[in-house]
């Protein structure tokens, strides 16, 4: 899974420091392992039923069956479905230039993400299209995952207009659940509104990427009532400075939504969901989970700190810093699990992601001490750079030193990427297909 596990592993000062960091690495594989799109799929198949619930459905009681997908695990969720029943007709929305799913009655549409592009719209059309004519007897499967929200898209403002407000809603430090009310009140097919015009039944399969599992906000919950509204997401705006930034579409079609001259999204009771199913397949917490066990094979006392780690992540940082440093142990190994997502207000000019910054935070706290610490995108993607994480230890404010690096002028920039990158402790991994947040994983050597 890591590219670069040879240099990690290398970069430990001393023959411990060494094995502690290639055994986070494959604490790290494990819990991505646990979340593999495919497998968690996969399961919930028996035979000719789907399981819901505990409960089984007979997929033979509809006349076809048909697919649609979109997030970063788009493709391997997919494949499970294809391999486990007669697809009909499918559409899938993914990021990964690469994979596809193989059939010849499923169609791929590589698009972006984090900020879409007019193949993300025109594979969402084709989903429209698709979902609209589907009659009363047909099942359709849809598998939702993180990304999910970008790589939808189908907008009621230009496409430019979308770019540039995604754009700002990503930096100026709103958590996932307020990007997601703006977004969902910018478009046609978020917040419940993909299956408005839907006749069939309906069974989301979803992997969560948002703390607490709220379906509502997961992709920006297309088949799932949403409790959110246009004043909402003027609220959220006018909360990060953003009012008088948005393009003047923005503005407007909020403002329309709040005179009520357009309609808001289709809220809780309403009828459109009565042959509706949501379920969460896995999340942080199976991926946290399988880390703890990984751990515990490797010798180590575990703990999990939590799996709703949110907030600024040099301030995140600090705080799991103190706690593990401050905790009292009579164990030689404890490994500290914590998974979330923070975010970063960002005000340099820097490259890195939430994950390197917060491991370049707890360079100064680390000097001179007992632990490890490394944080990962489950990804991939840290960011809008091409690691997915960063590991520092108690010598690497040392070795920076030795570079003339100083961390806390990178930290002002937000420009962890680079300062990890020279010290070649940068995490890279292939494209994993899944996405169920971060995870952190922090190593007290007693």
């Amino acid at each position: 899974m890591f590219k670069n596990k040879d240099q990690i592993i290398k970069n430990g000062n001393t023959p411990e420091l060494k094995k502690i960091r290639g055994e986070i690495l494959d604490i790290f594989c494990a819990a991505v392992k646990a979340v593999n799109p495919y497998k968690c799929v996969k399961d919930q198949f028996k035979g000719s039923f789907i399981l819901i619930n505990g409960k089984q459905l007979d997929i033979r009681c509809f006349d076809n069956v048909y697919l649609i997908g979109f997030g970063k695990a788009s493709v391997g969720m997919s494949q499970a479905v294809c391999d486990s029943v007669n697809v009909k007709e499918g559409i899938v929305i993914t990021n990964d230039p690469v994979s596809k799913v193989d059939s010849g009655t499923v169609f791929t549409f590589v698009g972006s993400h984090p900020i879409p592009i007019q193949n993300n719209v025109i594979g969402t059309d084709k989903i429209i299209e698709l979902v609209e004519k589907l009659g009363e007897k047909d099942l359709l499967i849809v598998l939702i995952s993180g990304g999910g929200s970008a790589l939808l898209s189908k907008s009621r403002i230009p496409l430019g207009d979308l770019q540039s407000t995604t754009d700002l809603l990503l930096k100026c430090g709103a958590n996932i659940k307020e990007v997601n009310t703006v977004r969902k009140h910018l478009s046609l097919v978020k917040g419940g509104q993909l299956i408005k015009n839907v006749k069939c039944t309906v069974i989301s399969l979803i992997i969560s990427d948002i703390i607490g599992d709220p379906i509502e906000h997961i992709a920006s919950g297309p088949t799932y009532p949403d409790s959110t509204t246009f004043y909402m997401a003027k609220k959220i705006l006018k909360k990060y400075g953003l009012l008088d930034k948005v393009p003047f579409s923005v503005k407007k079609i909020i403002e329309d939504g709040i005179h009520s001259k357009i309609p808001d999204t289709p809220k809780p009771g309403d009828l459109i969901f009565k042959n509706v199913l949501n379920i969460i397949i896995a999340n942080n917490k199976t991926a946290c989970g399988a880390a703890i066990e990984k751990a515990e094979e490797l010798g180590y006392k575990t703990m999990l700190i939590t799996n709703t780690l949110e907030g600024e992540a040099k301030h995140v940082s600090k705080h799991l810093i103190d706690k593990v440093i401050n905790y009292k142990n009579n164990d030689r190994k404890f490994a500290f699990i914590s998974g979330g997502e923070t975010t970063v207000t960002v005000k340099g000019d820097g490259l890195g992601g939430r994950n390197q910054e917060m491991v370049l935070s707890s360079v100064f706290d680390l000097d001179g001490g007992n632990v490890v610490f490394a944080s990962l995108a489950t990804d991939g993607i840290d960011g809008i750079s091409d690691a997915a994480g960063a590991i520092a230890d108690s010598y690497t404010l040392l070795r920076a030193k030795r570079e003339n690096k100083d961390p806390s002028l990178y930290l002002k920039e937000n420009n962890s990427y680079e300062f990890f990158k020279d010290l070649n402790d940068l995490l890279f991994t292939d494209y994993t297909g899944t996405n169920v947040m971060d995870i952190q994983i922090i190593v007290k050597i007693g």
